[in-house]
């Protein structure tokens, strides 16, 4: 039976549009003689029945049943659960099902074992195949469905389709669908009977709707669309804002919804276009104190619970970094633990650069071991996902409660593991028979976190309402918002079509890029119906121009002219930019307990730098590298030769290759052998140069004598007697000439060269000289172990002369500090370029 058409209107105002639709059903209905207590209205959304009961409560007699396509269907029973074997629509489950269905595919087969990871993007293309099929078939009459799936299948079969893998996978999801003997959850709409299919097309046609008018109930279709043409008269009062960049669009924004609400517009639709600026206009709109009602909700993945459980697994799940461990015990995971082990444990893995948990394992650290017991049942091999599941459930037990941290709770239904599937339903069958490995384990935890939603509770009586595009048509809003009106993001979304083409897709009638082209044009047009429309777009993606929104470009030529530019109402503050000048520091009375070659370099370098990093012990935090660097193979290299020549003088008489080959392989327990490898490599180019010094060192009467020597003196006197320098000497040897005090450097001779070229510039071995236990001649050098030919000495020329003026300056400095002395910001050039208190002294923005 052919659909009647009533058009609703152009451009009119929302508000006008109910009132037009329930007196043209009435109209229609008495001129059919067909009973409106029993006609069925279908709205595009749930959002639109308050809206309509308002208007047809304002006409005489019965009004007809207002509701959606999906909530009728759901009121007219529930829907059959799948069954083993069949499609649940849960992508992360059915991808087990899909398995078993490519186990008998040779093809498949020889995929998985040539790449697994081609492997397992085949098997998501044929989920998605599914449930793109199994959706387009449950739109379409009972009747139908058969000669549907047989285009499919004549598509999938066409040699100019998709590629041969493509249509294997697209027919075995249609084998799978047509398998599926349950009724469609539609199946009783069909079946029913009323007196009248009326249908509300805003913001594009449903699929479903068009189909129940095609049987042999009368039927009308309301169209409220409208094209954005010449000659466009919009009820809305339209603006227009253009920003620069996303700090600049998201304030923009904030303050257009704050001034729609001023001017009492209220509720106003914050249109979720672009949800990375949408986050960030919520932020600042919470700051102002505006209760939001989120209607798009977020993926369950983002949520805080999420974050925590994901680190959670992959600290116990793999070879996991340190990285991992630190980042689920710092998440509300451990709330209610004490913080100061933490703290304490975190500090020691940063200091020590320790990327490897095993390394705290043999330490005496309650906190560590207490993570270690509590979430054992997670570390293992492969096991069922039931069984995977329970041991979760065991350990998060253990730990606090996740459903107190935001989506908790929701999170542990979507993983079943505060719930149980029903008896005999294909969710309970694959819970109980997959066996997967911890990898495994992990990539469906995190697959179906990404698939699940989350919304958050409703705030009371909510001023901004955010909701995506398409559902803010005909809806009583004060105002309508919509940031990112640019070309890379108010642009049709690209549909999810698995196997098919987007030409297959469009030939069987089902999701395509024209029809969302179409679908977003006909919702963008209905924003022009609201009282009032701001939009807002970015000028700039960075340093690249962006251009406006074809749709932006379309409404400027409806309406013949640019859309008005947007009037930015808050109050503008001058501000007078003054310069800081040079900035300085004073420490009176203050000075630290200890002082180190570091510090005194430090003190001589810039002042401000010594106030900030000495006096006040700022320092940034450690990072915990994902790969070793230069300073990892200095601090390893030190560690073996300093085995290497205690082992040499306690049991002499070993080969010195063997004795310093099993000194490296013992230092590189607990480091990663694979990322440690080209610093090995290195080291094997240092072993022959190095041994064939020590023995020419040796020859003329050099000896080792004591290694890694930790010191501390007092050498001031006066209000600094207490004041303690403190070091490590690498390497203290004995020579016919005296005691010679060993830096070993990896860096180049030329730059060692340069630096002892002016005695009083090399601060390091001066202070290694007043650290020096004993008395006696005493001389310094440095051993230049990265030289490509041989291993270099530079000598300090008169260390001990070098270290008593040293001393002497620094008793002067020092006091002057303890006095009051000023400490500026002097350093200049690379000390700058790397020093981690150049935000402190903001000498960059000194004029």
């Amino acid at each position: 039976m052919q659909a009647s058409v009533v058009e609703l209107g152009g451009s009119e105002a929302g508000a006008a549009v109910w009132p037009r639709l329930a007196a043209a059903v009435g109209e229609w209905l008495q001129a059919q003689g067909l009973a409106a207590r029993d006609a069925i209205v279908l709205l595009p959304f749930a959002q639109h029945i308050g809206p309509a009961r308002r208007a047809f409560a304002q006409q005489p007699g019965w009004a007809p049943q207002l509701t959606t396509s999906r909530s009728l269907a759901s009121s007219l029973g529930p829907s059959l659960l799948a069954a083993p074997g069949q499609i649940s629509l849960d992508a992360a489950m059915d991808a087990f099902t899909a398995d078993a269905l490519l186990a008998g595919q040779s093809w498949a087969q020889t995929l998985r074992e040539h790449s697994d990871a081609a492997y397992l993007a085949a098997r998501a293309q044929m989920v998605e195949t599914a449930h793109l099929l199994a959706r387009g078939a449950a739109q379409r009459p009972p009747a139908q469905r058969a000669a549907w799936f047989e285009q499919v299948r004549q598509r999938l079969q066409a040699g100019s389709g998709p590629g041969e893998l493509e249509r294997a996978l697209g027919l075995v999801a249609l084998a799978w669908v047509m398998a599926d003997d349950r009724p469609a959850p539609t199946d009783t709409l069909f079946g029913l009977r009323p007196s009248a299919w009326i249908v509300l097309e805003a913001g594009g046609p449903d699929p479903l709707a068009e189909a129940l008018m095609t049987g042999d109930v009368p039927a009308l279709r309301l169209v409220a669309d409208f094209d954005l043409a010449p000659g466009l008269s919009p009820a809305t009062s339209l603006d227009l804002a253009l920003c620069d960049d996303f700090e600049t669009l998201a304030e923009a924004t904030a303050t257009a919804v704050l001034q729609h609400l001023n001017a009492g517009r209220a509720p106003v639709a914050l249109l979720a276009q672009d949800r990375v600026v949408v986050r960030r206009v919520r932020a600042l709109l919470g700051r102002q104190g505006v209760p939001v009602l989120d209607e798009t909700g977020w993926t369950l993945a983002t949520t805080p619970a999420a974050a925590a459980l994901m680190a959670l697994l992959r600290a116990n799940l793999g070879q996991a970094a340190m990285d991992d461990w630190l980042a689920w015990l710092k998440s509300p995971l451990t709330a209610g633990w004490e913080p100061a082990p933490l703290a304490s444990l975190e500090a020691l893995c940063r200091r020590k650069g320790w990327r490897q948990p095993e390394r705290l394992d043999p330490l005496d650290l309650p906190v560590w071991h207490r993570a270690r017991d509590l979430t054992a049942p997670l570390r293992g091999g492969p096991r069922k996902l039931g069984a995977w599941l329970a041991d979760l459930g065991r350990v998060l037990r253990a730990l606090a409660p996740l459903t107190a941290v935001e989506g908790g709770m929701p999170l542990l239904e979507a993983l079943w593991v505060s719930r149980n599937p029903w008896e005999g339903s294909a969710h309970e069958a694959l819970i109980g028979a997959t066996r997967l490995s911890p990898a495994e384990f992990l990539a469906w935890v995190d697959a179906t976190l990404e698939a699940a939603q989350f919304s958050a509770e409703p705030e009371q009586q909510a001023a901004v309402v955010i909701t995506p595009m398409a559902r803010a048509v005909l809806r009583p809003f004060g105002a309508l918002v919509l940031p990112g009106a640019d070309a890379a993001t108010l642009a049709a979304p690209v549909p999810r079509l698995g196997v098919l083409s987007d030409a297959d897709a469009q030939q069987l009638g089902l999701p395509h890029a024209a029809a969302e082209r179409a679908a977003q044009a006909k919702a963008f047009a209905q924003l022009l119906r609201s009282p009032a429309l701001t939009l807002l777009r970015c000028r700039f993606a960075g340093a690249e121009p962006l251009p406006a929104s074809p749709l932006l470009d379309q409404l400027q030529a409806a309406l013949g002219h640019p859309p008005p530019a947007w009037q930015d109402a808050r109050a503008r503050q001058p501000v007078q930019r003054a310069a800081p000048g040079t900035r300085r520091a004073a420490a009176p009375a203050r000075l630290p307990a200890t002082l180190s070659a570091t510090g005194i370099d430090a003190l001589r370098n810039c002042p401000y730098q010594f106030f900030a990093g000495q006096v006040l012990g700022l320092r940034p935090a450690d990072e915990i590298d994902t790969e070793a660097d230069k300073r990892d193979y200095g601090t390893w290299l030190h560690a073996v030769l300093h085995r290497f020549h205690e082992q040499r003088r306690d049991l002499p008489g070993q080969d010195d290759a063997e004795s310093l080959r099993a000194a490296a392989d013992a230092e590189l327990q607990g480091l990663d052998e694979a990322d440690f490898l080209p610093y090995r490599a290195s080291f094997e180019r240092l072993m022959p140069r190095y041994l064939a010094w020590l023995a020419e060192m040796e020859a003329a009467g050099q000896r080792y004598e004591a290694g890694e020597l930790a010191q501390r003196q007092q050498p001031f006197d006066g209000p600094l007697a207490d004041l303690v320098l403190q070091g490590r000497i690498d390497r203290i040897d004995t020579t016919p000439q005296g005691r010679l005090l060993l830096d070993y450097k990896t860096g180049r001779a030329a730059d060692l060269s340069a630096k002892v070229k002016t005695p009083l510039e090399d601060t390091q071995l001066a202070v290694y000289a007043l650290l020096a236990p004993g008395e006696g001649a005493l001389q310094a050098a440095y051993l230049a172990l990265d030289e490509p030919e041989a291993l270099k000495l530079v000598t300090h020329v008169e260390v001990a002369e070098t270290a008593s003026t040293l001393r002497d300056a620094l008793q002067q400095e020092l006091s002057e500090i303890l006095a009051g002395a000023a400490l500026p910001a002097l350093g200049e050039g690379r000390l700058c370029e790397l020093c981690d208190m150049r935000g402190l002294c903001r000498k960059d923005d000194t004029a």
